[in-house]
């Protein structure tokens, strides 16, 4: 009589040998899928009710933003892992936040570059947008002990002049905690989790994008036009 091995089982013995699974049967690696909470977050993103800010907005989002997700490796048996699928709900909340706060918004297939600007100057745009997802952390009830998840994000946001030119740098946080213990299932509660993060850090962008520094000063140097680009120079030149 042939043996026989359960699902639970597999996990256990599978996680303790991961760097295995080239030799296991294709059998083993669809059971070992049974083993990882997978969660795809999507949720509703609100357009953000703003007096939009008179600028043409290209945004860039690169390969590893759409795609960004993070992994959790069980540390136990009791345990399971979780992956958590983030890329296409940011890209979703940024699509959503970005035209309410601009007055026009491009999406763009390529970085600005000194050597090669032809694309982005032809659109005519004020500047080039890209975020970064820098730090993810987050805490489930299998570290916490607790029917409560968090998540915390850290961006990195950079915002380039059409020629290339670097003229902003800077990071922002995010934090989501499920509301409630009472959802059906702990997928359904990490992905509310996430949709509070991302909601916060959209507020966040919208409410502080024109307080940090270097912001601020280009904004007020447009303002006040090529005269006070020049003066600027010009005291630059005197300090020297």
């Amino acid at each position: 009589m042939g043996s026989t091995i359960s699902a639970n089982a597999f996990c256990a013995v599978s996680r303790a040998g991961r760097r295995l699974l080239g030799l296991v049967s294709v059998w083993a690696a669809v059971l070992l899928v049974g083993c990882t909470n997978q969660v795809e977050v999507k949720g509703q993103f609100p357009t953000p009710v703003l007096d939009k800010l008179p600028l043409k907005i290209g945004v860039y989002y690169d390969p590893e933003f759409r795609s960004h997700e993070f992994y959790d490796e069980a540390d136990s048996r009791e345990e399971t892992d979780w992956i958590v699928r983030t890329g296409e709900a940011q890209v979703e909340m940024y699509n959503t936040l970005l035209p309410g706060m601009f007055e026009q918004v491009v999406m763009l297939n390529e970085l600005p570059r000194r050597d090669r600007v032809d694309t982005v100057l032809e659109q005519d745009l004020d500047a080039v947008l890209v975020p970064h997802v820098q730090e993810l952390q987050y805490s489930i009830p299998n570290h916490t002990k607790i029917n409560v998840f968090e998540i915390w994000m850290r961006y990195r946001y950079e915002l380039y002049a059409p020629d290339g030119e670097l003229l902003a740098e800077w990071s922002m946080t995010s934090y989501g905690k499920t509301p409630t213990a009472f959802l059906r299932t702990a997928e359904a509660a990490v992905n509310l989790a996430a949709v509070v993060a991302l909601r916060d850090a959209g507020a966040n962008f919208a409410m502080n994008f024109t307080r940090v520094p270097e912001i601020r000063t280009w904004m007020d140097a447009r303002e006040q036009g090529p005269m006070a680009t020049a003066d600027a120079a010009s005291d630059e030149e005197e300090t020297l």
